[in-house]
């Protein structure tokens, strides 16, 4: 029977190593899947390229795989925030590489990536440094710059309910990039506030179908003092 839930999060992040590329979803702290990261704290791969919308914030969730040296690269649409200063100097100092692309465009790739296109054309960031190096057209008088789709190993998402067969819905503004990235990665894991039974969400409501989701763990709250570094 198809079941896709795991039964402790070792099983749910098994197989990630040093190196992999890892779409975090999250807007700010919504829909950030902080269960998920504290394991992949615990399990201390480095060497991380994370793809995700900001850096974190703060002394929890994403934020503190930076602060213990695990990401070396990070792809996302705004590298301030709580983190700026830090993550203006780890790329002075080099531990750090970082790609910023406009929000819009980020969310494309990796919508393209999940539908199996290779890149695409956008008049965004067109005659900017963001556009440096990229291949551009013009089409009917505008200027448009060649995006490539955004990949990954694998994308730990945060959802708000899911039944067995990995069925997802999402809750406001924790729903975010998480559809789009998991279809993007090889390997989609999900943390879930709440499993239900199966047939228990209405068809409707649900936005990301079980095909795109590989593995399902029940997500709990993480403590601050959990995460091993005080402010």
């Amino acid at each position: 029977m198809l079941d896709r839930r795991c039964e402790t999060i070792e099983v749910a992040l098994d197989g990630i190593q040093d190196g992999a590329s890892i779409m975090v979803s999250g807007f700010g702290d919504a829909g950030r899947p902080n269960y998920l990261l504290k394991g992949m704290i615990d399990k201390g791969v480095k060497d991380l390229h994370v793809i995700s919308n900001n850096a974190g914030n703060g002394f929890t969730g994403l934020a503190m795989l930076f602060r213990l040296g695990m990401i070396s690269k990070l792809t996302c649409s705004f590298p301030r925030g709580d983190l700026g200063a830090e993550i203006t100097r780890w790329v002075r100092e080099g531990s750090l590489t970082v790609e910023v692309n406009p929000q819009g465009t980020m969310a494309e790739r990796i919508r393209a990536a999940g539908c199996g296109i290779p890149a695409f054309y956008t008049p965004t960031a067109y005659g900017t440094k963001l556009a440096e190096g990229k291949e551009t057209r013009e089409f009917n008088g505008v200027g448009y710059v060649l995006e490539t789709a955004l990949h990954a190993d694998y994308a730990l998402v945060h959802a708000d309910k899911a039944d067995r067969w990995g069925n997802l819905t999402y809750k406001n503004l924790s729903r975010n990039f998480s559809p789009l990235m998991a279809m993007a990665a090889d390997v989609s894991i999900i943390e879930a506030d709440e499993i239900v039974e199966l047939g228990a969400l209405e068809p409707n409501t649900i936005v990301t179908p079980g095909v795109c989701v590989n593995r399902l763990i029940q997500c709990r709250p993480v403590a601050e003092n959990e995460w091993g570094v005080a402010a």
